[in-house]
């Protein structure tokens, strides 16, 4: 037994020793690639590029590849634990320099904000009009549903028991409403709620665009039907203008955003639907990229409705200038949308 027992031990230890020797070697046939890559990545890192020589930049893809090749090889041969954390490190950094992005955020924020947004709004304003047809006809639509029996307005308006906002309500209890409620509480709630709830409507407008964009005309005209019931309730007790007022702080930046994201799902789906010379899936490759930077965009405008409605809203209780806040808003968008263009901002190249 105790001849067993050394016998195995020695084995173990010849096993041991053969790994960490065929694991020496490996690195000895290879490091000089490691180092070389290393040294090149090390130096990108820290913006020395003019200190790089050029058939090192050359170099960069094929020591990137051979690098990690060596860590495919490691990790089948079961090499020890230091040099697989070190190839792994090296390989996923020098990924970044061959395959990552060239620009930095600050960059490409200022490229998104300095022109590249308002660039993709004006490449489809056809669809943008389509939208607000939409959208104008979605309003009356409801306005004269709840008109012809008052039973609509609560298949079209999410009601709450404790909502006065019904049918036959008072104007009292209707100003009860918009008026005297800056000190209420939950402000920042609600905003998030009705950012959650928008953001999903205008997300889903523009992912169902890729049905040909026929969901999105449906989606602007029903969410568009309860701003109609709305309206008329107010109409009915002579508050049309107060409730214009009350929904302009906010509503004018979300219903644009709205407006925006269906806008955004139609140029999809009419890509899809006419591709014209080029074929469907890249007619909607080339249109689905446009309407992403449009949604970037449409996502800061909810965040900033959210805000308005959590706060301006309730703050201001005057209708004047809610009125005056709510379309020097709209006015400011249009603006940047239409009137401002592009920007030149360097690259982090140059």
């Amino acid at each position: 037994m105790a001849v067993f027992s050394l016998s195995k031990e020695a084995t173990a230890e010849a096993a041991i020793e053969a790994a960490a020797l065929r694991s020496d070697r490996f690195r000895q046939d290879r490091e000089a690639d490691w180092k070389r890559l290393e040294a090149i990545v090390t130096r990108m890192e820290k913006g020395r590029l003019r200190r790089i020589a050029d058939e090192d930049v050359l170099a960069l893809p094929v020591l990137y590849r051979t690098v990690a090749s060596s860590l495919s090889v490691a990790r089948e041969t079961s090499l020890d634990a230091a040099t697989l954390s070190y190839l792994e490190s090296l390989v996923q950094r020098a990924w970044f320099l061959v395959y990552g992005p060239r620009t930095t955020l600050w960059s490409w924020l200022g490229r998104f904000f300095g022109g590249e947004w308002s660039r993709a709004v004006r490449s489809i304003w056809k669809e943008m009009g389509v939208a607000l047809v939409l959208m104008i006809a979605g309003t009356v639509i409801g306005w004269q549903l709840v008109l012809i029996d008052p039973d609509w307005y609560y298949a079209l308006v999410p009601t709450d028991p404790a909502d006065p906002r019904v049918p036959g309500a008072s104007a009292e209890a209707l100003k009860g409403v918009m008026f005297g409620n800056q000190g209420q509480d939950g402000l920042s709630m609600f905003a998030a709620y009705l950012f959650s709830h928008n953001a999903g409507v205008a997300i889903l407008c523009f992912a169902l665009g890729f049905a040909f964009g026929i969901p999105p005309l449906l989606l602007l005209i029903h969410n568009t039907a309860m701003l109609g019931a709305l309206l008329w309730l107010h109409d009915d007790k002579g508050l049309l203008i107060d409730i214009i007022g009350w929904l302009s702080i906010h509503g004018t930046t979300e219903l644009l955003a709205i407006l925006l994201s269906g806008a955004a799902g139609l140029h999809v789906g009419r890509s899809m639907a006419f591709p014209g010379e080029r074929g469907v899936l890249e007619a909607a490759a080339a249109a689905g990229q446009r309407a992403a930077v449009v949604m970037a965009g449409v996502i800061l405008m909810l965040v900033c409705a959210g805000m308005l409605e959590g706060l301006g809203r309730q703050l201001i209780d005057d209708t004047t200038q809610r009125l005056v806040v709510g379309y020097s808003i709209l006015a400011f968008w249009l603006a940047y949308f239409f009137l401002f263009r592009r920007v030149p901002v360097a690259s982090d190249a140059e």
